[in-house]
């Protein structure tokens, strides 16, 4: 992998794609880790001042806030910081639930509001610019579903889309992301303490070995083909009911 080609392939392909779309620019999530700080690196390559990060925290760490604005004003680009906490608990209350810590990191129906109301914000403020929405996805992660359909999911564009975790790594010490954000432990944010590797059971590591083609534990190897396998609804447009015959 050259990082210098690869970042420049990448920047020409988001100015096309924006400018085939009919749009101006992109505005993008800023969550404070590895991902998203690339994104936002490789937006103001492509784009210049033509972009916005958002910072959506959500009941989040105040770290994940400190770190998305290091890498905002890091890159110098235009952000906005939109807290979403009382919506969240809102919502919930409208749903008939009462707000609990517990009730987020036990139940991911619940933790998966925030990423869609994260989502809707995102597209308000595309709409109003007409900018398209960047997704942050990488391919180890697309792989076996580890995002939220119709949240973190949901986006125009995905230029880290066909890379693995690894590759986003050494692409970010190519941009000169923060030292402290590519050290972090990689986390979707969706309670406190959560982190992806203990979620998902196993490390990127271990998963981007697998997703080269490499050797790894049986056991491992079941688990992830039954996560890729279980989650291909998720990386499909919804499959449209074909009539069989003319309807009277």
């Amino acid at each position: 992998m050259n990082p210098e080609v690869l970042s420049r392939e990448i920047v020409e392909w988001l100015q096309e794609q924006v400018r085939v779309s009919g749009g101006k620019g992109t505005v993008f999530g800023l969550s404070g880790g590895l991902d998203s700080a690339v994104v936002a690196a490789l937006c103001k390559r492509a784009f210049g001042r033509d972009c916005l990060a958002l910072l959506l925290p959500c009941l989040s760490a105040e770290e994940d806030l400190e770190h998305g604005e290091l890498v905002a004003k890091t890159v110098d680009i235009p952000f906005k910081v939109v807290r979403l906490d009382d919506v969240f608990q809102q919502l919930l209350l409208a749903l008939g639930e009462n707000y609990k810590d517990e009730m987020v990191s036990g139940s991911l129906e619940v933790a998966n509001l925030k990423p869609r109301l994260r989502m809707t914000v995102l597209y308000y403020h595309a709409a109003r610019n007409h900018y398209r929405v960047v997704g942050t996805g990488n391919k180890s992660e697309i792989m076996i579903g580890y995002f939220t359909k119709y949240g973190d999911g949901a986006v125009d564009l995905e230029p880290l889309g066909s890379l693995l975790k690894e590759e986003v790594r050494e692409l970010a010490e190519y941009l000169v992301v923060p030292r402290e954000i590519i050290n972090k432990k990689p986390s979707a944010g969706l309670w406190e303490g959560q982190t992806d590797e203990n979620e998902m059971g196993f490390s990127y590591n271990e998963l981007d070995t697998y997703l080269k083609g490499g050797e790894v534990d049986r056991g491992l190897q079941e688990k992830i083909e039954k996560m890729i396998s279980v989650s291909e609804h998720k990386r499909k447009m919804p499959p449209l009911y074909e009539k069989k015959s003319r309807q009277e």
